[in-house]
């Protein structure tokens, strides 16, 4: 009888002792059963590629996570303007925002070069500078100094051309007119180099503002200009593709550190595989997206390049980018 007590005995001691090891297995997993959510904000349309990424990142995030984590994707600006949502990040809300070097140089100044006219050639050069140590650090100070969080800066828009009523042919053909751009800094200063007066206000209200002539064009990538049914008040897209257009994902440091390990690692990786997939979507889209604005009446100028990339040497030296510059090509290998 006292065997038999004895071993019933042993028998709740190991069960303790399962349960225990299965409790410690638990947390290490970070799996507590919470939920979290990510509000994702934009002011591209719904129907605009980079937007079909966002999308495709919510249900890998949802599906890999199973369930844990959920985005939300909020297109046309319907959490409020890109500085309004990015505050909202430092402060610690549940929001990421796309972004771009030219607004992030607000924070960080030296990463605003990535909003410099003709920096880089294409896609794949604008990827080689945000895999320097050189952009490592400067998304170390945001976190640092700013709270704000890079979860990918490798998707991409396109390159950038002057939407007007008239035909772009050099820069001198920009005097005096009104040319739609963000805010910041460095387009401003890139804008008024290349030879137009730079008028900042949000996307959306471009098609208004050209339609009651408080503007005479704007600058923009082929994914925004045509969803945007803008052909519909401009005549001509000059193609001068003064920027090209790396973007970023960013979220505040403060709700980032909410998240589990293993959820922090999954954000990030995904969010940049998905945006390298989405990149090169974006990459063959162009001829078709030419085309069907070609094909709603708008007409494409081939301009002199070579002129504007001239022009644009003014803004580094307003700027005090071309040291910066020559320091970024040397390390990525370009002359």
């Amino acid at each position: 009888m006292k065997k038999s007590i004895g071993i019933v005995a042993f028998l709740l001691v190991f069960s303790i002792l399962l349960v225990a090891c299965g409790g410690e297995s638990s947390e290490s997993s970070s799996d507590d059963g919470e939920v979290y959510t990510l509000k994702m904000s934009t002011q591209q349309a719904d129907t605009s590629p980079i937007v079909k990424g966002f999308h495709d990142l919510a249900e890998r995030l949802e599906e890999k996570s199973e369930g844990r984590l959920i985005m939300e994707v909020y297109p046309s600006a319907q959490l409020g303007s890109d500085d309004d949502v990015i505050e909202q990040a430092e402060q610690g809300v549940n929001v990421a925002v796309l972004t771009d070097g030219s607004r992030m140089g607000v924070y960080v100044e030296e990463i605003g070069i990535l909003g410099a006219p003709y920096f880089v050639d294409n896609y794949d050069e604008a990827l080689e500078v945000t895999e320097t140590e050189l952009f490592a650090s400067w998304e170390q100070e945001l976190v640092d100094d700013f709270d704000v969080r890079v979860l990918s800066f490798n998707w991409y828009d396109g390159p950038r051309h002057f939407l007007t009523n008239e035909p772009i042919e050099a820069p001198e053909d920009l005097n005096g007119l009104r040319i739609r751009t963000a805010g910041a800094p460095v387009w401003q200063e890139s804008v008024k180099a290349l030879g137009g007066t730079p008028i900042s206000m949000p996307w959306g209200d471009v098609y208004t503002s050209v339609q009651q002539g408080a503007i005479d064009g704007a600058e923009a990538q082929h994914t925004s200009t045509y969803p945007s049914r803008i052909y519909e008040v401009i005549d001509y897209v000059s193609k001068t593709g003064h920027f090209e257009l790396i973007n970023g994902i960013i979220v505040g440091e403060k709700w980032f550190e909410t998240l589990p390990e293993d959820l922090q690692t999954l954000l990030i990786e995904e969010t940049r595989e998905v945006a390298a997939e989405n990149a090169r979507e974006i990459e063959e889209k162009q001829t078709e997206l030419e085309q069907s604005m070609i094909d709603e009446g708008m007409e494409i100028i081939e301009p002199d390049v070579d002129a504007f990339k001239a022009a644009a040497e003014d803004a580094y030296e307003v700027l005090e980018l071309t040291e910066l510059r020559d320091q970024i090509y040397k390390e990525i290998g370009k002359e």
